[in-house]
């Protein structure tokens, strides 16, 4: 069943153990009350950037606050090291060789001379088959707003409001705001604005507005920051105060720890709106960031890589949730999740079914906010059949924040596949020699510094074997065509 037909299916009738005529699983009963669900998404957001998370330099006292009151995640990854994939992972539920979206744009960047293989066509844009999250929680009587960043496409049939959102301010194809942070911002819905206003700011004040025309419930919302990406761009009056603390860690920039407040800033009128309406012990708030922190705009220590690399730097992300009854305040959970989870978390908390015919490959990790240790899940995976040019520190190499590769986490292991040295230089044969595969400890390496691939080498083909079923499991491409104007 596509999409438009699970919603004729799945939209008419509300009634006892039916959601949107939907029945539910057996066994399972909907709560006395749905909770309202705000789902923060942070663009370029670092691991280290937020206060819970050892950041001395940056001020998060809001973001901190939501911790605090809840559960922080020490093992979150988003589905991939950039932006459009991991938004495209979330609204499906999916991997990346599902939907075909692997990266942001082309995926032959950089220059040709440096590329070994002839990369996987990209997608730009999210299929109208998928059912996203807002479609399958309507049916749930949830009423969902898209405030911010979208970058799948445009309305009015691939952006927020063809893929099932009520409310759409600000989101369409681009990454980030045209016009830049402060006004004019070139994105719909936000033509008319005070002068000088600045984009977070109003983003906040909407999504404020749109909990206060909800408060009645259920509503999802899926608030979604252009901030802290590029440009970075802040407030003149929080930079000065950034311009006079002294760096730590690495992290020094004044304008990018400004715009790193103004989030928190609104973070925190969210937590006050919902006290205020009296809603808060009725809301779950779960805080997230898309990929790793730009170098060098901000230090991901001990972390190896940033943004676009597939090193930790570039996917382990900032977590936290707040869940009033159900997630016990001060908690942690090392269990490794993964961004693609949410969709079966948010049905899951929403009573509501998993639309008929859509393949999840996440798990719910409600059982984690409950205080369970494991999801007694496997492995999770990344794919990256693409290129990804920009010098960082740490890379494989000093072209490419990325080359195209396969990765797995499983346990404390993780291993990654090199499509380039797989594909042309013998892959498994000569494993030993070609240096396509890295394996690392991540509980007594987590700088990803020493490769073990050579040195636990049934670890090796243990995690290698797994990856390469999956792969299969998944139909994920592998490139295999030399490229011809590579220049070794």
């Amino acid at each position: 069943m596509d999409r438009r037909g699970f919603l004729r299916g799945c939209g008419a009738v509300l009634g006892a153990g039916i959601v949107g005529g939907c029945v539910l699983a057996e066994g399972a009963k909907p709560a006395a009350k749905k909770p309202n669900i705000v789902f923060i998404l942070i663009d370029d957001l670092g691991w280290f950037d937020v206060g819970f998370n050892g950041s001395k330099f940056y001020e998060t006292p809001n973001i901190d606050k939501v911790c605090r009151s809840g559960m922080r995640f020490t093992s979150a990854y988003a589905n991939a090291a950039n932006c459009a994939p991991t938004r495209a992972c979330f609204l499906t539920g999916m991997y990346t060789p599902r939907h075909g979206i692997y990266t942001v744009g082309n995926s032959d960047r950089g220059k040709a001379k440096d590329r070994r293989l002839v990369p996987t066509k990209n997608a730009d844009t999210l299929e109208r088959k998928f059912v996203t999250i807002a479609e399958a929680l309507k049916p749930a009587g949830y009423t969902s707003a898209s405030m911010g960043k979208w970058h799948m496409g445009d309305d009015p049939e691939f952006g927020p409001i063809g893929q099932g959102f009520d409310v759409n301010i600000g989101g369409g194809r681009w990454g980030t705001p045209p016009k830049g942070h402060f006004e004019p911002y070139g994105t719909p819905n936000l033509e008319v604005a005070p002068k000088g206003e600045y984009l977070t700011d109003r983003i906040s004040a909407e999504a404020v507005k749109f909990i206060e025309n909800n408060k009645g419930g259920p509503f999802f919302l899926y608030l979604t920051h252009y901030a802290v990406h590029s440009p970075v761009q802040a407030k003149k009056d929080i930079t000065a105060k950034y311009e006079q603390k002294t760096p730590s860690d690495g992290q020094k920039n004044a304008r990018y720890a400004a715009m790193i407040e103004s989030v928190d800033q609104g973070v925190g009128k969210i937590l006050k709106k919902l006290d205020d309406l009296g809603i808060a012990d009725d809301t779950a708030i779960i805080f997230f960031s898309d990929n790793g922190g730009v170098h060098p705009t901000t230090s991901h220590g001990p972390l190896r890589g940033s943004k676009g690399a597939y090193y930790e730097g570039g996917i382990r992300e900032p977590m936290a949730v707040k869940w009033p009854g159900v997630v016990k305040s001060g908690t942690t959970c090392d269990e490794p999740v993964i961004g693609l989870d949410f969709y079966p978390t948010l049905l899951e908390m929403a009573g509501a079914k998993v639309p008929k015919g859509t393949k999840l490959d996440g798990v719910s990790i409600t059982s984690l906010f409950k205080g369970a240790k494991s999801l007694g899940r496997d492995a999770i995976f990344w794919h990256m059949p693409a290129y990804l040019q920009g010098r960082i520190p740490d890379s494989r190499d000093g072209a490419f924040r990325t080359r195209p590769v396969s990765v797995i986490r499983s346990g404390k292991w993780k291993l990654m596949m090199f499509h380039e040295e797989w594909s042309l230089d013998g892959g498994r044969a000569k494993i030993d020699t070609n240096n396509s595969v890295e394996l690392y400890d991540l509980v007594n390496d987590i700088g990803e510094k020493k490769n073990l691939a050579n040195i636990n080498k049934s670890k090796r083909d243990e995690l290698l074997d797994k990856l390469l079923a999956w792969i299969k499991k998944t139909n994920a491409p592998i490139p295999a065509q030399a490229n011809t104007a590579y220049v070794g």
